[in-house]
């Protein structure tokens, strides 16, 4: 057990610091409970205050935090629609039961000594996450919450409560998930990406029939049929979970997730007597992808990467069959030249689309992939200087350098790759 801090009044270690430690997990983060004072008391120690919704104070010197023990009460519509009431007189137990789950409801005394009064403990070793009690409902974030303790805690043998999955989907139901931020949602969203088993955050909100109210788009996948020959693992929604595995195995970048995880948005537009193919769905989907980023708030990054590889994807699938003015027009419009990281970005995320097509193809070489990064080295290896040497400038400039790359794209052997055609 990690030593407690010195802080002259009685606290407790809380959360998830303390869930972490009985799972013999790191926690960089630690948090803490101050039972019995008043915020005058850390303001007199130097604590600094923070936070306009409850008292929380950063240490002077670990700044830690610390939380006047608080309850919550529900008072109106969406996550600012509680009454918190902190003092001396509120106990640990009234703090610990406004929290999540059970594991994340148990405390440490400066003694080290376990204080857990709604069973957390037995949840650990069980593996299963709980809620404390019906105030979960009060905060429909804890659906997503619940989804992302999945996507962490799932390789470690974690499942979901009955009676707890049930409450999610009664929340889902009742439409109470369109109160949160887009803020709030993406925050979520970041840190299952970033988690060992991201496909299960989103498995989890489907299950809980929490999908179609974050995310409508990929819900639209469910049951959209494809080609059986190209994509013998089923409807487009198991080949984006499939795909994003893939991802979570070749990049822990989370932007490279996303990508692979709304690559084939555009499928879930196609209309049921166009099925099983897909016409078009590449520009269809950089569409939504765009207004989804937009609607959660997405950071440009994320945005650019996610909308490329959407548009893009098949052309890289492709490639073999291009000619060597399109690899440029291509490399051009994925912004190689300029950014060539995001070329390999891009190609982990056409890789994570190929794999994601059943057992057979996992971890077969994409070789037009590394074919689309040695058109882009090769050209980068053009001097530019000699064009202006030559007294080429604006638009001549430009179309000597586009003409030198598409010679030099065409000097470039294509005939090691083997593939099978793209359907759409």
């Amino acid at each position: 057990m990690t030593s407690q801090p010195k802080t002259g009044f009685t606290c407790y270690q809380v959360g998830g610091s303390v869930r972490d430690q009985l799972l013999g997990i790191p926690s960089q983060d630690r948090d803490w409970v101050v039972v019995g004072e008043s915020p005058q008391t850390l303001l007199n120690l130097g604590y600094q205050q923070v936070g306009a919704d409850f008292p929380v104070f950063l240490h002077p010197l670990t700044s830690e935090e610390y939380a006047l023990a608080r309850t919550e009460r529900k008072t109106g519509p969406g996550y600012r629609g509680f009454s918190v009431l902190s003092g001396p007189e509120v106990t640990l137990e009234e703090d610990l039961i406004r929290r999540d789950l059970t594991i994340n409801a148990m405390a440490l005394d400066c003694q080290g000594r376990l204080i857990d009064p709604f069973g957390g403990e037995a949840d650990l070793n069980s593996r299963t996450l709980r809620h404390v009690s019906s105030a979960f409902a009060e905060d429909p974030l804890r659906v997503v919450r619940v989804a992302r303790f999945m996507a962490r805690f799932a390789p470690l043998g974690f499942t979901i409560a009955p009676e707890t999955q049930t409450l999610m989907g009664q929340l889902a139901n009742s439409g109470a998930l369109q109160e949160l931020t887009p803020e709030r949602v993406w925050m979520e969203t970041h840190k299952a990406l970033l988690s060992p088993s991201p496909s299960l955050f989103f498995k989890t909100l489907h299950h809980t029939h929490a999908l179609q109210e974050i995310f409508p788009e990929l819900a639209a996948l469910v049951g959209q049929e494809q080609v059986a020959k190209y994509h013998p693992e089923g409807d487009a929604w198991e080949h984006t979970l499939l795909s994003l595995e893939a991802a979570t195995q070749l990049s822990d970048k989370p932007e490279i997730r996303l990508a692979a995880l709304l690559h084939d948005l555009g499928k879930g537009l196609t209309p049921a007597e166009q099925l099983p193919h897909h016409c078009g769905h590449e520009a269809y989907g950089a569409r939504e992808v765009a207004s989804l980023c937009q609607r959660l708030k997405i950071p440009k990054s994320f945005k650019k990467l996610a909308t490329m590889t959407a548009r893009h994807h098949l052309h890289c699938h492709r490639l073999q069959e291009m000619r060597p003015n399109r690899i440029v027009k291509l490399l051009n419009q994925l912004d190689g030249f300029r950014n060539p990281q995001g070329i390999d970005a891009f190609v982990l995320a056409c890789t994570a689309d190929k794999w994601g097509r059943g057992a057979k193809s996992r971890h077969t070489p994409y070789r037009e992939g590394e074919l689309l990064k040695r058109c882009l080295a090769a050209c980068q290896k053009i001097d530019n200087s000699l064009f202006s040497a030559a007294g080429l400038q604006g638009k001549a400039f430009g179309e000597a350098l586009h003409h030198a790359r598409v010679k030099t794209v065409n000097s470039i052997n294509k005939r090691s790759l083997s593939t099978q055609p793209e359907d759409k």
